[in-house]
């Protein structure tokens, strides 16, 4: 009865502590997580399974080390917040897999992303043709992001992103540096270390300044 008891009283505490550390974490969806996210929930769950499994070794030496991954987990999602870059070395970034009707296959290879996957996310996106899709979007997560011709809405494109332009985008527009600057200095805009967003969009910039409120 001792050993059932002990197995009884890790696994509630052990659910109390995976439920703060997934609260910590924040509040995303499973197919959203970052690649650090789902790293820190596997080895917690092993983790867990272990100490329930071990029950005659000390509860302390498991639970040390799932503090020190949701630590782990808080330092890397601070760093991410502050740093695009790192943010980038982690989590990837978004890969154009269709623009105007056209696959684009060197990305496909690039992202190790094949006709099967693509074939089947246009399916749950009710694609029948892909000459229907304006632009297909491959997410950090994996999810596939899908804009039809028929959404009159256009596509948002972001041009700065925390005061740092996107080059890469502005070549996807056919679009220089020189051309922003001059459409930011119109609505008298001269440090874009200011803006937190730039989005070009329907041939109009949206723009939204850092720590701006109304």
């Amino acid at each position: 009865m001792e050993i059932y008891g002990t197995i009884l009283l890790r696994t509630i505490i052990l659910y109390v502590v995976i439920i703060i550390t997934f609260r910590l974490m924040g509040k995303r969806e499973i197919g959203e997580l970052g690649i650090v996210d789902l790293v820190v929930f596997v080895m917690i769950a092993e983790i867990a399974a272990i100490a329930i499994e071990n029950y005659n070794e000390s509860f302390s030496q498991y639970l040390i080390p799932i503090f020190l991954l949701v630590i782990l987990q808080v330092i890397f999602s601070f760093i991410s917040l502050k740093s695009r870059k790192f943010r980038k070395l982690v989590d990837g970034e978004p890969s154009m897999i269709i623009k105007r009707g056209k696959i684009d296959e060197k990305e496909m290879k690039r992202q190790r992303y094949n006709f099967d996957d693509l074939m089947m996310q246009l399916r749950e996106k009710d694609i029948r043709n892909i000459k229907d899709v304006e632009y297909a979007i491959l997410e950090p997560t994996g999810k596939l992001s899908v804009f039809k011709y028929e959404n009159e809405t256009g596509f948002t494109i972001p041009l700065i992103l925390e005061g740092k332009i996107q080059n890469d985008k502005l070549r996807e527009l056919n679009l220089s540096e020189e051309w922003l600057y001059n459409e930011l200095a119109k609505k008298n805009i001269i440090d874009i270390n200011k803006i937190s967003f730039c989005s070009y969009q329907n041939g109009e910039l949206y723009i939204d300044f850092i720590d701006e409120t109304k």
